[in-house]
């Protein structure tokens, strides 16, 4: 089994470490054990992904030094034969395999290295298909260097690909390739794979879909031309330098939509590959401004069609004969505020029927249709809120999905024919499960806030315990003395929330400690979960601080109502909690009320902003991270699902913009933002800065070039938590 490698071997220990003055060398001390804390040190091991093959009772697996997939017995996890060996294969000679995946008949590969990324998650690569029986290892293409998404067809004798904004098609059996598109063009038209705002808000990197009969490709098409640039500024930098700019900046530029802004026009086609004939692919509403997924449902006669519209609280679903292109209305869904990606997200088709989620009776249940939309069964109901769904076991007559017990736990759960459910996992923590494609194993996955995860394999007949996979127990014992949360509840405007504190090492009841408020909020995101989770915070509480988090109104696993109060008013009802929150800690008998602290990233670093800019607030210091300042500033899909268009919502963009509140400002504040950041671009900053100043207020900022949202790279990680300690060793330990 693959399992995370830890190079440096340093006890987690209690130890106040002094971070220099500003401006100076981080000590290499703190460096040291702040990394135990953070990415990638602090994850705990996980099993390498298995890639089931055909006979379910085999899975692939990439070995640790990534030159040869393996095959595995499912039962046992004994191996049973190396199938691909880099060493040994015939054909082409790579130096190392980036990862792979397996055509439905499991007698080829798709093999790629070389990986470049474009952005957070999507990249190009070179692919490689390996023929298994022959042991052959060849070029997907010989056209293009580099591919990305490349998709086997279901019999596994073509594969789809994208090159240069264009999908192609590799007929294995003949060594042909076929152009499906010629009009991409960068910038411009992008042909079956998403672009940027789709990739990051609708959570997809791929757009095409083979028909089961192997006969049909269908694709969308992203029309960004009349989508506004966005140009980031490169420089050299030290990690990762880009020597061509070392004299002069470079640039990186993309199509991005701000709030308000043209989106992508998107359409959907299909492509004959009999007769290389493209048919479009017309749908009957002009509300449609989103189609975040086209898929199959089990029938080549049925390509389902997911369409949004721009307000994002209608979702319609299409069932499209691609022959024909005759599109019918299947499924309608309507909210009140936004309709959550997830509803969309996690369905699933089946020969009869389709699985989806909907909010309509106010927390998310599970309904089944049929084909004809009508509702044939609703699966689950209460006032739990379903998170995941698995899938359907169509031989025991049973569906599979994660639920809430309480907001701050996850449980995996079977519902039979008969609408009995049985747990498969702990109801006191956090549970998730991987299904094999046959749903006859499973894979637990469970932490609570003590214990860091284990993967345990089942038989799902019987629920039978084949092994553990990975029992994390050395790992455990590496931060068995680490300072560990406590749950609490408190009221905000007579709500109850939810909350963790984490006491300094060493507690003692009578001193009087600084407090640091660690928060996220944004608007179904949970912090406070009974889950393993090991990041600064835990540090910080070495260091001789109160660490206290509370969700507030907006967040998730406590149902719409709770969400809802946020619409069309980002920031007000959860910087009303985190104000709330922070009189809380305030009150506490070993809280020191004058020295308490906010810090957060992201949306974490919005909210962070909105909370210092109430007249009165009690923060002392604040550190906001990758924050935005203005939703005007940020990307269509995020901002209007929740704020609707600035023309729609003129009020509610301003009152939710801490750019617009810098005079309240009365506390010093570190801003942290990476120069390349796609995603919450560094203007939010520069903007911010900029309106301080203009009302005679400074702040401190630190800014990582080249770095984007993740602010991961070269060390990225340690030092934006070693400066935010020494922030708040200045600013809070006075």
């Amino acid at each position: 089994m693959s399992k995370l490698k830890y190079i440096v071997m340093l006890p987690i220990v209690a130890m106040s470490i002094a971070v220099h003055a500003a401006n100076s060398t981080v000590d290499t001390a703190l460096q040291e054990q702040l990394a135990w804390y953070c990415t990638p040190l602090n994850r705990a091991a996980a099993p390498a992904p298995m890639q089931y093959m055909p006979d379910g009772a085999s899975y692939l697996q990439l070995n640790e030094d990534a030159k040869q997939i393996v095959k595995y017995d499912m039962r046992t996890g004994n191996e049973l034969e190396v199938v691909l060996d880099i060493a040994t294969n015939r054909g082409s000679k790579i130096n190392m395999i980036a990862g792979f995946s397996i055509s439905e008949d499991g007698t080829k590969l798709l093999v790629y290295n070389n990986v470049e990324m474009i952005y957070r998650s999507s990249f190009t690569a070179t692919y490689y298909v390996f023929e298994i029986k022959r042991n052959m290892l060849k070029p997907l293409s010989d056209k293009y260097t580099r591919q990305q998404a490349p998709l086997f067809s279901p019999d596994g004798r073509m594969v789809a690909f994208v090159a240069e904004n264009n999908i192609h098609i590799k007929k294995l059996d003949y060594e042909t390739e076929v152009a499906v598109t010629v009009d991409g063009k960068v910038n411009e038209i992008i042909n079956g794979i998403p672009d940027w705002t789709y990739q990051e808000e609708f959570g997809t990197e791929s757009s095409i879909a083979w028909a089961p009969d192997n006969l049909t490709l269908c694709y969308i098409k992203y029309n960004e031309t009349n989508v506004p640039v966005y140009s980031l500024t490169m420089y050299e930098g030290a990690c990762n330098p880009k020597s061509d700019y070392a004299l002069y900046p470079g640039s990186f530029s993309y199509k991005y939509p701000v709030a308000g802004e043209q989106n992508s026009k998107v359409s959907v086609h299909s492509y004959d590959v009999e007769t290389r004939k493209t048919k479009d692919i017309n749908l009957p509403d002009s509300r449609i401004e989103y189609i975040p997924r086209i898929a199959y449902a089990t029938a080549p006669e049925r390509l389902i069609v997911t369409t949004l519209n721009r307000a994002q609280n209608r979702v319609e679903m299409y069932t499209v004969n691609p022959k024909s292109t005759v599109a019918k209305s299947l499924y309608v869904d309507e909210a009140s505020a936004w309709i959550d990606p997830m509803a969309w997200g996690t369905v699933k088709y089946y020969p009869d029927f389709f699985v989806i989620a909907s909010e309509r009776s106010g927390y998310n249940q599970l309904y089944q249709y049929s084909y004809t939309g009508a509702l044939m069964r609703q699966l689950t109901s209460g006032d739990r809120v379903v998170t995941d769904y698995y899938g359907y076991d169509a031989i025991t007559a049973t569906h599979y999905y994660q639920s809430t017990t309480t907001p701050l736990n996850r449980v995996v759960y079977s519902l039979d024919a008969k609408g009995k459910t049985i747990s498969l996992s702990q109801e006191d923590g956090y549970a998730s499960a991987s299904f094999s494609p046959s749903m006859a194993y499973y894979t637990i996955e469970y932490s609570n806030v003590s214990t860091p995860p284990s993967y345990t394999l089942y038989a799902s007949k019987g629920r039978k315990q084949m092994r553990v996979l990975e029992s994390n127990s050395e790992y455990a014992s590496r931060y068995a003395q680490m300072p560990q949360k406590e749950f609490f509840t408190m009221t905000s405007d007579g709500v109850t929330l939810n909350g963790y504190i984490i006491k300094p090492t060493n507690f003692n009841a009578s001193h009087r400690y600084p407090v640091i408020m660690s928060q996220y909020s944004g608007p179904g995101s949970q912090s406070v979960l009974n889950r393993w989770k090991v990041d600064w915070e835990q540090f910080y509480a070495t260091q001789g601080y109160v660490i206290v988090c509370v969700d507030g109104r907006g967040t998730g696993g406590r149902g719409r109502e709770f969400m809802d109060v946020v619409y069309q008013n980002l920031g007000k009802y959860e910087t009303i909690d985190q104000l709330a929150a922070a009189e809380y800690a305030a009150s506490l008998p070993y809280a020191d009320k004058s020295r308490i602290g906010i810090s957060g990233w992201s949306y974490g670093g919005y909210e962070t902003l909105m909370a210092v800019s109430q007249k009165n607030s009690r923060y002392a210091a604040a550190v906001a991270i990758a924050p935005v300042t203005d939703w005007r500033y940020y990307d269509s899909v995020y901002t209007e699902r929740y704020m609707l268009t600035p023309n729609e919502n003129e009020s509610g963009y301003e009152q939710s913009a801490p750019i617009n509140f810098v005079e309240n400002v009365d506390c010093p504040i570190l801003i942290m933002t990476g120069t390349a950041d796609d995603n919450v671009h560094p203007a939010n900053t520069i903007e911010y800065v900029s309106r301080l100043l203009s009302v005679g207020k400074m702040c401190d900022m630190l800014v990582f070039p080249n770095m984007n949202h993740s602010i991961y790279y070269c060390n990225g990680r340690v030092m934006v938590y070693a400066k935010m300690l020494d922030y708040f060793n200045r600013n809070l330990k006075r």
